[in-house]
C-alpha cells in the first residue's frame, strides 16, 4: 500500500494539465485557476487509497479521482461566494478574481466535466459508482443548504449542526473512499466501514477546521482567520459557547454577535477561551477521531495495509492548514 505522499504525486501526474478549453477565457481560466492553487488533494487520493486498501490500483481509479477533486472544487468556488469569502488556500478566491458570474458558471462546467470523466470508466462499474457520487452531490447541496439556513437562525442544536457538517463535508470524504473500495471489489460490509471511517475522520476534519479558523496560524492556514466570527457563522465553537456561557458571557455574546467592531474577532477569541470552547473542540476532535479508526479496524484487510490510513487520519487531526 502505497503512502498517501506517494498516490499524491501520482495523482498529480495524471491531474497536473488543462482540464478546459482555451475559450471562453473568462469561463474556463477561471476553472482551471481554482484547479491549480494548490489543495491538499485529500479526497481524490482517497479514491486511490480506497481502491489500493482492497486490490492493484485500477486505471478507472484516476478518471474517478478527477472528478471528485473537480465535483469538490465545484463546491467550493459556490460556497466562496455565499460566503463571500476573499482567500481560498492564501489566494483571491475566483468570485474576487473574475467576478460573481464567471465564477458560478465556472463551478457549473467543473461539475459538467466531472460527470465526462465518470463516464469512462468500464460498464460494470458505472451504475455503483454514479449512485453513489450522486447520492454524495445532493448530501452536499442539502449540507450547503442547511449551512446557510442556520445563518437565520438563533439557536442551532449540536445535533443538527453535527448532521449539516456529515452532509456538507463528511460525506464527500466518506464517498471517495468507498468509490475507491468499488474499484477495488470490497464487499459491502467493507464499504461500509470504510465509508463510515471517513464520515467520522470528516466531522473530526471540520472540528480542526473550526477550530484554525478561530486559532489558526494566518501563515498556515490559507484563509482570513477569524472569517467565521465575522460572518457569524455557527461553528463548533459558536454552538459550544451558546450552551456554555453564563449570564455575563451570554450577554456579552449576543452583543458581539451584533458588533461589526474592529476588535470583534480577539474578543470573541478571548470569549470562546473563557468558555473553554477550545480546549472542548480538542476533545470532540478526538472522539470522533476514534470512532473512525474504531470502524478502520473493522474492514476484514490485513492490519498493515491499514497503517497508511491511519497516518493519513493522523496527518489530517495534526494540521495546521
Amino acid at each position: 500500500m502505497k503512502s498517501f505522499a506517494a498516490l499524491s504525486l501520482l495523482f498529480e501526474e495524471k491531474f497536473n494539465h488543462r482540464h478546459f478549453p482555451q475559450k471562453p477565457e473568462n469561463l474556463y481560466d477561471a476553472a482551471q485557476y481554482i484547479l491549480g492553487i494548490g489543495g491538499k488533494r485529500v479526497r481524490p487520493v482517497c479514491v486511490l487509497m480506497g481502491n489500493e486498501l482492497f486490490d492493484e490500483i485500477d486505471p478507472d481509479a484516476f478518471h474517478v479521482a478527477a472528478a471528485i477533486e473537480l465535483f469538490h472544487n465545484f463546491t467550493l468556488v459556490h460556497d466562496d461566494i455565499m460566503d463571500q469569502a476573499p482567500l481560498r488556500r492564501g489566494m483571491p478566491t475566483v468570485h474576487e478574481k473574475y467576478g460573481v458570474p464567471a465564477a458560478i458558471l465556472a463551478g457549473d462546467v467543473m461539475l459538467t466535466q466531472a460527470y465526462e470523466y465518470l463516464a469512462r470508466i468500464k460498464p460494470q462499474f458505472l451504475q455503483p459508482v454514479f449512485t453513489l457520487f450522486n447520492k454524495t452531490s445532493k448530501e452536499v447541496c442539502e449540507g450547503q443548504q442547511l449551512d446557510m439556513d442556520f445563518e437565520k437562525i438563533t439557536l442551532v442544536s449540536m445535533d443538527d449542526y453535527v448532521r449539516m457538517i456529515t452532509l456538507k463535508t463528511s460525506v464527500l470524504l466518506a464517498a471517495s473512499l468507498q468509490l475507491g473500495a468499488i474499484l477495488g471489489g470490497a464487499g459491502g460490509g467493507n464499504q461500509q466501514h470504510l465509508y463510515e471511517f471517513g464520515k467520522n475522520l470528516g466531522i473530526a476534519f471540520q472540528v480542526q477546521d473550526d477550530y484554525l479558523d478561530a486559532f489558526g496560524d494566518p501563515q498556515k492556514f490559507g484563509k482570513q482567520v477569524g472569517g467565521d466570527i465575522l460572518a457569524n457563522k455557527k461553528t463548533f465553537l459558536l454552538l459550544h459557547a451558546m450552551q456554555a456561557a453564563d449570564k455575563v458571557q451570554s450577554t456579552a455574546l449576543d452583543e458581539l454577535l451584533q458588533s461589526k467592531a474592529a476588535d470583534k474577532v480577539p474578543k470573541m477569541l478571548q470569549l470562546y477561551r473563557d468558555c473553554g470552547a477550545d480546549t472542548w473542540a480538542n476533545a470532540l476532535k478526538e472522539k470522533y477521531y476514534q470512532k473512525a479508526l474504531g470502524h478502520l479496524e473493522e474492514v476484514a484487510v490485513l492490519s498493515a495495509r491499514k497503517q497508511e490510513l491511519k497516518d493519513l487520519a493522523n496527518y489530517l487531526m495534526m494540521r495546521e492548514s
